[in-house]
């Protein structure tokens, strides 16, 4: 029974890994919940005027 510790420490590393990651989550940046929702309001409607230029433009 010498192994099992070996298998908890890595699982504490592993966890301790992968609460320090950002990734796929959004990061702390100060805005409130209605600034964050405005910021991504906007860039998802610049995103959606690329796309319908890209329609128009003739092959």
């Amino acid at each position: 029974m010498t192994c099992g510790n070996q298998r908890k420490l890595a699982h504490k590393k592993n966890m301790k890994k992968q609460s320090n990651s950002v990734k796929g989550k959004h990061q702390d940046d100060g805005l409130s919940a209605a600034a964050r929702k405005q910021r991504v309001s906007e860039i998802m409607q610049q995103k959606q005027q690329k796309a319908n230029e890209k329609k128009k433009e003739p092959k």
